[in-house]
């Protein structure tokens, strides 16, 4: 394990021996990153950022060395893992880290989950997680209590897991919507913005879930707050992601669009694929649900308009992500950022022999006990462990907090199911030159300039955590026109989207390569990438015309995720100047 002391103990302390570079490559990275205050360190990191800045070194300089230093040494320790660990992002690759995550998480202060943080930590770290965000449950009693009693145990899980950052958040009851992770990055105000924020806004504590003018306009304020809290400094940085957005219905594409407009540096996207995906294994050996529990029907709060198919998944994805030319698309065709990400969601895992603390009191505490072996495996629970089946794969220019926040802000994001692929870097420039640009960002060209898009995806190498080595059968190239922003802000299909082309892959080891040719550009186009291992296809529900192979709709308790794999990039934009 790499907490400090990366092999067991079974010698008495001291030790003579010297195992510096575990401690090395994690204190270094928390010294330089200065989104971390002076006073969040030890007293010896604060001792060596100390001296850095005695040195003048503490800068950019100092932080680019790190990021080629100290995730390197945590990526060679990580290859000599037994089965290994997934980190293949911390090989710098297209100039960025491509760090996995998970930004939806909970503990024993949620009042539907059970674990330590540190046992959340220890399990996204040990499946190759390099950052988390603990989201408790927006409630009375976590606004209350728990929000500060979690915080300890955060700076502490730091402290012992050093090569994976934790961030604290929450999982934000949407006002008239939904839930979404709400996130800060550390510093002195973490929790004081995190409580004042739950307890104005939250739509639980407030009363105030009701699919309403007024709620939604509690929840616009909400991120209106956020916004402000950062433009005031009282946080380093905090984002705003809606959370399995179709699984009841609640989260209007008017309601969406707002929040998205109303403060585009903090609401940057949603879940394309939920979390709770073991919730799909058929009974008895599991739940025999819904892949993340999507086995609801529309109720009074829900959008009208919205089909009875938008309240399951597709291949394990969300309707809105799943669609080609539905909701993800038309908000992505008015040329506005708006990303997606994948999570565990995990509150209680498949097949864990765990049970919450005997004489829990949480509406006392805040908390419940923590958790005891119970001695047999529980089927019915439908969570994954962070990292074990779902990644978000964010491209940052360091391994720091304020990096992976920037990377998610950016759409630099790919995201996968079951260690699909383990690479992948994305190119659009023009034809017959090198540069170009990533996903989430803008290639700027003369109109007319011919455009091609470079795909480069280096395939599994390694058994996943179901023990099999996935095979990547075919990669899907979508595009669609930017048509600007729309007057009907509930609107959630676009005309001018559809799967361009398809590339089938035709081995299973190394990496693969592609260029899709998008041509002369006279108008502003964006494109992006899904790809699947082939098991289960239909026509998208848009039509074959647009979507020939899309994922095919989940059954309902019939659907092992392990058995329908996919991997979905963000998009990149070309426009032409004008």
């Amino acid at each position: 394990m790499s907490e400090g002391h990366p092999h067991p103990h079974p010698h008495p302390h001291p030790h003579s021996h010297s195992h510096s570079h575990s401690h090395d490559a994690g204190e270094m990275a928390t010294v330089v990153d200065m989104d971390i205050p002076d006073e969040a360190l030890s007293p010896g990191e604060l001792s060596r950022r100390q001296m850095f800045r005695r040195a003048g070194l503490l800068g950019a300089g100092l932080t680019a060395a790190s990021v080629l230093g100290a995730p390197g040494t945590a990526a060679a320790t990580g290859a000599g893992r037994e089965g290994g660990d997934g980190r293949d992002g911390r090989e710098p690759k297209d100039g960025y880290l491509w760090l996995a995550g998970d930004h939806h998480i909970h503990t024993q202060y949620s009042s539907d989950a059970m674990y330590r943080v540190v046992d959340q930590v220890r399990h996204a770290n040990a499946y190759g997680l390099d950052w988390m965000v603990i989201t408790d449950h927006g409630s009375v009693t976590h606004a209350k209590i728990g929000v500060e009693k979690v915080n300890p145990d955060i700076v502490a899980a730091r402290q012992v897991v050093r090569d994976t950052l934790v961030f604290q958040g929450l999982e934000w009851n949407i006002p008239a919507a939904e839930h979404g992770t709400v996130f800060v990055a550390p510093g002195r105000g973490e929790v004081d913005t995190l409580k004042e924020f739950e307890n104005s806004f939250d739509g639980a504590v407030k009363g105030a879930t009701a699919s309403t003018p007024k709620n939604e306009a509690l929840a616009v304020a909400g991120l209106n707050f956020l916004a402000e809290a950062v433009k005031r400094r009282r946080v380093p940085d905090a984002l705003f992601l809606a959370n399995h957005p179709a699984r009841k219905g609640i989260d209007s594409p008017h309601e969406i669009r707002a929040w998205r407009d109303t403060a585009p540096e903090i609401a940057v996207g949603m879940e394309g694929a939920p979390g709770h995906q073991a919730a799909g294994i058929p009974k008895p050996n599991g739940p025999g649900s819904g892949r993340g529990y999507y086995d609801n029907s529309p109720s009074a709060d829900s959008f009208p308009g919205y089909p009875a198919e938008s309240y399951k998944t597709f291949g394990g994805f969300d309707w809105m992500t799943a669609t080609v030319g539905g909701l993800w698309d038309s908000l992505l065709a008015e040329g506005r950022p708006w990303w997606i990400t994948a999570n565990s969601d995990s509150h209680t895992v498949h097949g864990d022999a765990s049970d919450r603390g005997p004489n829990s009191d949480f509406d006392a505490n805040g908390r419940y006990e923590d958790p005891v072996y119970k001695g047999v495996p529980n089927l019915a629970n439908g969570d994954f462990w962070p990292g074990y089946y779902s990644r978000t794969h964010v491209g940052a220019t360091s391994f720091a907090y304020g990096a992976v926040m920037d990377g998610i802000r950016r759409g630099r994001v790919w995201v996968d199911h079951g260690g699909l692929i383990s690479g992948l870097v994305v190119r659009a420039r023009a034809r017959g030159n090198g540069g170009g640009v990533t996903l989430g960002d803008t290639l700027s060209v003369r109109p007319g300039t011919k455009v091609e898009v470079s795909i480069q995806i280096t395939l599994a190498n390694r058994p996943n955590w179901a023990q099999f080595i996935p095979t990547l059968a075919r990669v899907d190239v979508i595009q669609g026109d930017v048509t600007g922003p729309v007057s009907d802000k509930d609107v959630f299909t676009t005309p001018k989207t559809k799967v361009v082309t398809s590339y089938e892959v035709g081995k299973n080891s190394g990496t693969v390569t592609f260029t899709y040719q998008v041509g002369a550009v006279d108008h502003p186009v964006y494109v992006r990438l899904r790809g699947t291992d082939g098991n289960r296809v239909a026509p998208g529900l848009l039509g074959p015309s647009v979507d020939p192979h899309g994922p095919a709709m989940d059954v309902l308790g019939d659907a092992d995720p392990w058995k329908d794999l996919w991997f979905y990039s963000n998009p990149v934009w070309i426009v032409p100047r004008r």
